[in-house]
């Protein structure tokens, strides 16, 4: 085994955790330094068929990191899981260089898997290119792509492929920024919508509403009404929460 996997690991974390202090720190409280190092030895005896031993070691893994690793996924240089709890690879992924992934991150089968024995041997999981970050609680499903330098918003769900330098946020995933640029999302998180679609419909009913109550005489308004002004929103902010939530809140 390439010794220089595990040394790598430790430094890339020590770099870029700024809760680390000392290597000596990150070699016995980071767990999810310990998992990526038990999978490494697993992977050379998965390598070696001896699978039965490679699944028991990975399994030992788990228990003690809350990382579940399959000794059968391919994972480059210098990766990281911080924290690490609830973070599942499954047998088929292949990770390349320099990723990163925060805890409860899912590299998991598509619905193929439902088909079992079937897709033995067949690739299920997904292939995460150079450079890529995934967030807490995001899952990537089936057989994709997602490309060099990307980053996946927390609790995505990403079922589709993903080109270079994207940003991926919602459920499903959509992408909202390439190359740095804003995407005009032709495809919107249809939740955002329904959202989206209930508040028009609530601004409709409260426009009317007040349209009532202008012509009924309706002087006071019962507390945290408003007046009309403020039932139909003429004076709001201009910018709706609604379509920055659409939008991609945050990125």
């Amino acid at each position: 085994m390439d010794w220089s996997l595990i040394s790598e690991t430790a430094e890339t974390i020590l770099e870029k955790d700024p809760a680390a202090r000392s290597m000596l720190e990150v070699y016995l409280c980071y767990p999810g330094f310990h998992a990526i190092t038990i999978y490494r030895f697993a992977h050379v005896l998965y390598g070696q068929e001896q699978y039965t031993l490679a699944r028991c070691l990975s399994q030992f893994a788990r228990m003690v990191t809350g990382v579940e690793i399959h000794p059968g996924a391919t994972i480059g240089r210098r990766f990281v899981i911080d924290h690490g709890m609830g973070v599942v690879i499954g047998e088929t992924t292949t990770i390349g260089d320099d990723c990163f992934l925060y805890q409860g991150v899912t590299l998991g089968a598509g619905a193929e898997a439902r088909e079992g024995e079937a897709t033995r041997g067949k690739k299920r999981h997904p292939t995460l290119c150079n450079d890529v970050i995934v967030g807490s609680g995001a899952e990537i499903q089936g057989d994709i792509k997602v490309g060099n330098n990307v980053r996946v918003a927390s609790g995505s769900i990403v079922l589709k492929d993903v080109p270079d330098n994207s940003i991926v946020v919602g459920v499903p995933g959509r992408i909202i920024y390439k190359d740095g640029k804003r995407v005009d999302n032709k495809n919107p998180d249809p939740e955002a919508e329904a959202i989206k679609r209930l508040k028009e419909r609530i601004d409709t009913l409260e426009a009317n509403l007040a349209k009532v109550m202008s012509a009924a005489h309706v002087d006071k308004v019962a507390p945290n009404q408003g007046s009309s002004e403020e039932i139909t929103g003429e004076d709001s902010d201009e910018s709706d929460p609604v379509d920055v939530f659409l939008q991609g809140a945050g990125i």
